[in-house]
């Protein structure tokens, strides 16, 4: 499950319900929702440990999304099935080390003002010269990503027991067999944390590469109102989530599009929530030594190099 490192108001509210989510997306690039069977539909039930590799690959994506650069589309609805979106932003999005840059594009993926464009590739190059330094800010800023990624990767473990998998069959991907799984709350499961809770009203569908043993898509449904926080806010029944995974490089399976159809309620404001992300042309930049040279080189051609330098090396 996954979802993390995206600048959206409502996915930060949900400490992604896609994270919850994620860890289990729908068919390729379409408004097309499924139709979730029921708990009574004929299946065969199969065990938790099914699911190791799908498990410990979405732990490893989460490591990925701080590595790899990608171009994100989000598009904003007002209802789910509107046709046309009301709003579309496009990013550029790069890992920083300790945190994730979102640097403006145009709809067609391309910088629409190259004086601005520059900046921001400037004040990119500025964070991660900042990140690659081995100071006390430094260490502090990276244990706060370490442990949010440990709670990430122990509520991840926690889909083992949250849920009962029952085997519903095959479906082809292109080239690829996908083996189909409905997945319900396990009655006998004891969440540990507030994010476990998450689960107990969670179902959906989960598909796995047959080959690889990672997950490829998941769709569930919000089966009952969740709360955050005593006033803070709440994600009503109903609510929807897909996501689609494919493998970008060997053994590193990223997603591809989401998602999200929630109406929930944000202290005394009420929210709704129709957004789809694609996301296209990941590319590894590794951490923020190795990703240095690649920014410095495309200010050179972009004509920014030296005021870069000069700016990066300002405090």
């Amino acid at each position: 499950m996954s979802i993390p490192l995206l600048n959206r108001p409502m996915t930060r509210l949900l400490p992604r319900l896609s994270l919850a989510a994620l860890l289990l997306s729908f068919s390729p690039f379409s408004a097309f929702r499924a139709e979730l069977p029921d708990a009574g539909s004929d299946g065969e039930r199969v065990e938790s440990a099914r699911f190791i590799k799908a498990i410990d690959g979405l732990k490893e994506t989460e490591k990925a999304l701080y590595l790899y650069e990608r171009v994100e589309r989000v598009e904003e609805r007002k209802a789910s099935g509107d046709p046309n979106p009301t709003q579309v932003k496009v990013s550029r999005v790069f890992p920083a080390g300790t945190g994730i840059t979102h640097i403006p594009l145009g709809p067609d993926s391309a910088p629409t003002n190259a004086a601005a464009y520059r900046t921001d590739l400037e004040n990119l190059l500025k964070s991660l010269t900042w990140a690659a330094e081995n100071g006390k800010p430094q260490r502090d800023a990276y244990e706060k990503v370490a442990k949010k990624q440990k709670e990430r990767s122990d509520l991840i473990d926690q889909t083992r027991n949250a849920f009962l998998f029952t085997y519903l069959g095959d479906e082809m991907r292109g080239d690829s067999k996908l083996q189909k799984f409905r997945m319900d709350p396990n009655p006998g499961y004891k969440p540990t944390g507030r994010g476990g809770v998450i689960f107990t009203k969670v179902k959906g569908i989960v598909w796995l590469d047959e080959a690889s043993g990672q997950m490829a898509r998941i769709e569930g449904d919000v089966t009952d109102d969740i709360s955050f926080g005593l006033f803070f806010g709440k994600i009503y029944k109903g609510s929807h989530f897909m996501q689609e995974r494919y493998e970008f490089a060997p053994g590193v399976w990223l997603p591809s599009f989401s998602q999200y159809d929630f109406d929930a309620r944000k202290l005394f404001s009420q929210i709704s929530v129709h957004e789809k992300m694609f996301a296209s042309n990941y590319r590894l930049v590794g951490a923020p030594a190795d990703a240095i040279p690649i920014v410095k080189a495309e200010l050179e051609k972009l004509g920014g190099g030296a005021r870069a330098e000069k700016k990066s090396g300002d405090k």
